[in-house]
């Protein structure tokens, strides 16, 4: 679990919120949360929240609780993570055209696409909204999805040959 009182969390939390509202026009969370309220009010959210930086192979830079539950994952397996393993390799080259369209036009809504987790174990998020992350000043840095819904399409790992590379 992370640290709720950090310094990242709390700049964190409030890039994720004020990007999101910035592409989108809606809030992440309650408007009126403070800083300090809104870093275990996601954290604890009833929807999963996750965000990678920008490096050439992003690495995952949050998850949320309910995000660690999916991935079956602690806060420093998620934390260390390159975000493309999320996906099988089967399904990386939609998840990077879908990257790619944020990329380009700040935020994409509606998306679903399957996802794996730590044990192999495959799910595809709904209704997911993914968006750049971005600082006062414009300067990107990274992006970020926020899935409302998911469903479990298979408990059994997938076979070794469609996760080849996946978490090793």
């Amino acid at each position: 679990m992370p640290d709720f009182d950090s310094p990242f969390l709390l700049q964190h939390t409030a890039l994720l919120r004020g990007s999101y509202r910035h592409w989108t026009g809606r809030n992440l969370l309650t408007a009126g949360l403070s800083p300090a309220e809104a870093v275990p009010a996601l954290y604890e959210a009833p929807f999963a929240v996750v965000s990678h930086d920008t490096r050439a192979d992003p690495v995952f830079t949050y998850g949320n609780r309910l995000a660690l539950q999916l991935f079956e994952m602690t806060w420093d397996e998620f934390t260390a993570l390159p975000s493309r393993l999320s996906a099988e390799a089967v399904n990386q080259v939609e998840r990077d055209r879908l990257l790619a369209r944020v990329t380009a036009r700040g935020y994409a809504d509606n998306y679903s696409g399957v996802r794996i987790s730590r044990t192999g174990c495959r799910f595809m998020i709904e209704d997911a909204t993914v968006w750049n992350l971005m600082d006062g000043g414009g300067r990107h840095l990274g992006q970020a999805a926020v899935m409302r819904g998911w469903r479990v399409l298979s408990t059994v790992p997938a076979a070794r040959d469609q996760q080849k590379g996946a978490f090793e």
